[in-house]
């Protein structure tokens, strides 16, 4: 069965850390791919907020 599973995070290297911790349970082979996106979006007060997503498309061994 193939899933998908997302990490989104305003800490970039957070969400980084996150996404390694979980395909370091995976066998290379279940790995089928890995996308990354990021944006950034102005507050009305000026700040600017970061937003990152990974999402990880993997096999089940079942």
């Amino acid at each position: 069965m193939i899933q998908v599973k997302e990490f989104v995070d305003t800490d970039t290297s957070l969400a980084e850390k996150r996404a390694n911790a979980f395909l370091a349970e995976l066998s290379d082979d279940q790995v089928i791919s890995i996308s990354y996106g990021s944006i950034s979006k102005t507050s009305p007060s000026g700040r600017d907020n970061q937003r990152s997503t990974i999402l990880v498309t993997y096999k089940t061994k079942s």
